[in-house]
Formats: C-alpha cells, structure tokens, sequence
C-alpha cells in the first residue's frame, strides 16, 4: 500500500467523478511492461529489504540494472541470455574493508563484485552505483584492482545512454 504525502494534489484520487490521474499497478519479477517498442522486465535481487532489478530493452540494446543486491546467480543467468546487451549497472556499497558489512547488509564490496562479474559471459560496458560518501575513491580504486578486465566506471550524475 502506497501513501503519497505532498503539499500538492492528491493526484490518486478521483476527481469530479472522473478517474485518478495517477494509479499504482504492482509488477512481479520476471514481468515485463511494454511502452512503445521499449519493454521493463523486472529482475530479482536479493537484498535485506525487498528490492528489485531491471532490464530495459529498446529492442536493439538493453540495459540492466542489479538494484541493490548481492551476490545473486538468478540475475547473472537472466543476464547471460540477454542477447542484445549493451550495458550494466551494478552496485557496489563497500569498500573491501567493510567485505562483512557488505555481506551481513546484502550489497557487494569490489571483491565481491569481480567474484559476480566472471558470472558475465557478455561484454557490456558495466558502470558501478551505490558507492559510499566518503570512501568513493578507495571503492573505485579497488575495483579497478579487482576487476580490471571488465573495466568498470563510475556511473555519473545525469549520465545519459543512448541505446
């Protein structure tokens, strides 16, 4: 159940006899919603809350995103059928340092990401999310060490692909 709290306009309820401007469908893992000739699947990932993936398809390339997970093999097999792949974003809370707070919170740490990335059988461009402030360079820097051959980046603000 969702409660939408804003100084503005309850934009769920009906107004003047007319339908809601706005509604909530949920959607299950392994469902896909079609707009246009783009389609969102959702994908699984395991986390301490409840928490999901997704790959967007614009039907010459697609996108996914892990959400915050962990280590999670039903993604990599989803991942590795995906034909038209084009790129990954993955996150990576910790820095090795923190491997057993990573663990116990269900994110990965840069180890545990190029343990999950030689699940890849694809080359997509990876792009890492979900860095810690304060210790984004050390995380980077060990990714970098890990999992150079995936050469992995840093996602940034409003970065924008084109596929």
């Amino acid at each position: 159940m969702f409660s939408i709290h804003s100084s503005g306009p309850d934009l769920t309820a009906p107004r003047n006899g007319k339908a809601p401007c706005l509604s909530f469908e949920e959607i299950q893992v392994g469902e896909t919603i079609k707009f246009g000739s783009r389609a969102i699947t959702v994908l699984p990932a395991i986390h301490a809350v409840p928490a999901v993936g997704y790959q967007i398809d614009s039907g010459q390339a697609s996108l996914l995103f892990t959400g915050d997970t962990t280590t999670n093999d039903p993604f990599w097999v989803i991942a590795n059928k995906i034909e038209n792949l084009k790129f990954l974003i993955i996150e990576t809370a910790f820095c090795n340092k923190d491997m057993e707070m990573a663990k116990l919170s269900k994110h990965l740490c840069p180890s545990m990401l190029a343990e999950e990335l030689a699940k890849l059988e694809r080359l997509p461009e990876i792009y890492v999310t979900h860095l810690k402030p304060g210790e984004t360079e050390i995380t980077m820097q060990e990714i970098e060490e890990c999992a150079e051959e995936f050469r992995p980046r840093m996602l940034q603000n409003r970065q924008v692909f084109d596929f």
